[in-house]
């Protein structure tokens, strides 16, 4: 399975997707990449002239590269891919640093445990300058 065919598999569309590129996957992690476009919905009014991404994004853009892409790849073998179901389960994130509208963050997850189609992943999300703006745990359910 590629990177690209990965990216098609997610159950997520625009305006709510966060993943434009995966970089690296194997059966132990994943790696890969978003930019925070100034356009995004989200910045208008989070904060008033000056606008931050959310935490609740950030988060998002984890689970979204970290936890349900890294979910797809490990079940390539599964038929019905197209049909995937996700279900959050838990998380514990910390937030270190700010990300601004028109930053590139990069995703790198670590595999945790896969059994029973419950994936737990320790993942980072680093700026462009190898800064960890935000460490989780996060956890969920993935079926086909």
């Amino acid at each position: 399975m590629t990177e690209k065919e990965i990216i098609t598999l997610l159950p997520y569309e625009a305006p709510f997707l966060f993943v434009d590129e995966i970089e690296e996957v194997s059966e132990k992690g994943i790696k890969g990449n978003y930019t925070f476009k100034d356009s995004e919905f989200f910045y208008k009014g989070h904060f008033k002239d000056n606008p931050i991404t959310p935490g609740v994004i950030l988060t998002e853009c984890m689970a979204q590269i970290g936890l349900v892409s890294l979910g797809i790849y490990l079940m390539k073998d599964e038929k019905n891919l197209e049909q995937l179901q996700v279900a959050f389960t838990s998380s514990q994130v910390d937030f270190l640093k700010m990300v601004l509208p028109n930053s590139k963050v990069t995703v790198v997850s670590e595999l945790q445990y896969f059994r029973f189609n419950k994936l737990k992943c320790k993942i980072k999300l680093l700026n462009v300058d190898d800064e960890v703006v935000c460490e989780a745990v996060l956890a969920g359910m993935i079926s086909v």
